[in-house]
């Protein structure tokens, strides 16, 4: 295939198509939401998203994106001078640079080579007294063991942040991913099962006292004035502040997502489920079609456990064959497959600060090795046929 030629299958930008409904809800919030932001439909999507998840209400804040909930996750554990955070080498960088820039020190934690994701036990490895959080990325889509990691990280009086931006809906014993930890993030990015046209996030804070400084923290430092006002313009229409939490001061952030935002994040809390069952039932059509060709390994789960986010694979047969497959899908099929998640610590951003020791084989074994196919929603039938096809004859040819 010449640069001329069109994809057939893209690794799209975008992972769901709206329905008419969704639309309409977005239309009717354009007209009607006043304000813009900061209003009804924030509430009614935090309240709503709260009982999808099956936590208290009031203890889960819309951002503007995953990044700023993370953000803001960062800034609620108060680090002290020395203070480690253990996080997965194998991630995107915003579930990382967030806690370094709010001080702390960065901990390489290696993944379960079947599952791509961290375990209480490669966690339990890289502990120091130190250590005063860890980061879970429920990767892929797949919840971590969060019973065992919630028990190490109780035993050792560790926070536990849940980085399920990839993982909404997914469940484990019951309940969902995010909701287990300290805190939970969750991303509506435009590549996510759920998308809020393209940005937005939620941020889940189990603590009531740090759900207290949430809508402060995230909106400038607005609040009420703790008196009556007899004239409810003096001294102006709201103060600014912050509590502090232990004697730290947290400064205010401008993370707000939008009302039109929220109000198709509300709506789609109706379909996520069937978005993500459906995502399940062709992931495991397409991994048992391929059930004859040892060369790729994927993580097959049929339970909830697993949203499929993305469909990711490990070429059995090492990276020059990863490669040859993906030059081969690409150039003469017309599918598009990636490479995704470099790990961390190979990054030159991180090498900067000194962060470039990692004692993570798994990690660096599967990425090495790793093959990620498009795997949008919307891909029709015959798209999905046609990878398939061009899968099985790839391999077939590669020997």
């Amino acid at each position: 295939m010449n640069s001329s030629t069109e994809i057939k299958i893209n690794f799209s930008g975008r992972a769901i198509r709206y329905t008419e409904e969704e639309i309409a809800v977005v239309v009717d919030a354009m007209r009607h939401a006043d304000p813009l932001t900061q209003g009804a439909f924030m509430r009614e999507f935090e309240r709503k998203f709260a009982v999808y998840q099956g936590v208290p209400e009031g203890s889960c804040f819309t951002t503007m994106n995953g990044c700023a909930a993370l953000e803001m996750s960062a800034q609620l554990c108060r680090f002290r001078p020395g203070d480690e955070v253990v996080i997965p080498s194998h991630t995107f960088t915003a579930s990382a640079y967030p806690y370094l820039k709010k001080g702390a020190r960065l901990v390489w934690a290696d993944i379960d080579p079947q599952s791509r994701v961290v375990t209480a036990a490669s966690i339990e490895r890289v502990l120091t007294p130190k250590t005063r959080a860890v980061v879970v990325v429920h990767l892929y889509g797949y919840v971590a063991d969060m019973p065992a990691i919630m028990a190490l990280c109780r035993e050792r009086g560790i926070l536990c942040i849940e980085d399920a931006a990839q993982a909404i809906g997914a469940e484990l014993d019951g309940r969902k991913a995010g909701s287990f930890g300290d805190m939970g993030i969750f991303s509506f990015h435009s590549h996510k099962n759920m998308t809020t046209l393209g940005e937005g996030g939620m941020l889940y804070v189990a603590d009531p006292a740090l759900a207290a400084v949430i809508p402060a923290l995230r909106h400038n430092g607005h609040c009420a004035y703790a008196f009556e006002r007899p004239d409810y313009w003096k001294p102006a229409m709201g103060n600014v502040d912050v509590p502090m939490l232990d004697g730290d001061l947290l400064l205010p952030n401008n993370f707000c997502l939008g009302e039109v935002e929220c109000a198709l994040g509300a709506k789609l809390l109706d379909r996520i489920d069937q978005i993500n069952d459906e995502k399940r039932q062709r992931a495991l059509r397409f991994i048992d079609a391929l059930a004859d060709f040892p060369q790729l390994g994927f993580h097959r789960v049929e339970s909830r456990r697993h949203n499929y986010h993305l469909l990711a694979a490990r070429m059995t047969t090492g990276p020059e064959q990863r490669d040859a497959f993906i030059r081969t899908m690409f150039h003469e099929k017309g599918v598009k497959c990636v490479v995704q998640y470099i790990p961390l610590d190979r990054y030159d951003f991180y090498r900067r600060f000194g962060l470039s020791e990692a004692n993570c084989p798994h990690a660096d074994a599967f990425f090495d090795s790793m093959v990620s196919f498009p795997f949008q929603h919307w891909l029709s039938e015959e798209e999905f046929d046609h990878m398939l096809a061009a899968t099985r004859e790839t391999l077939a040819n590669l020997g």
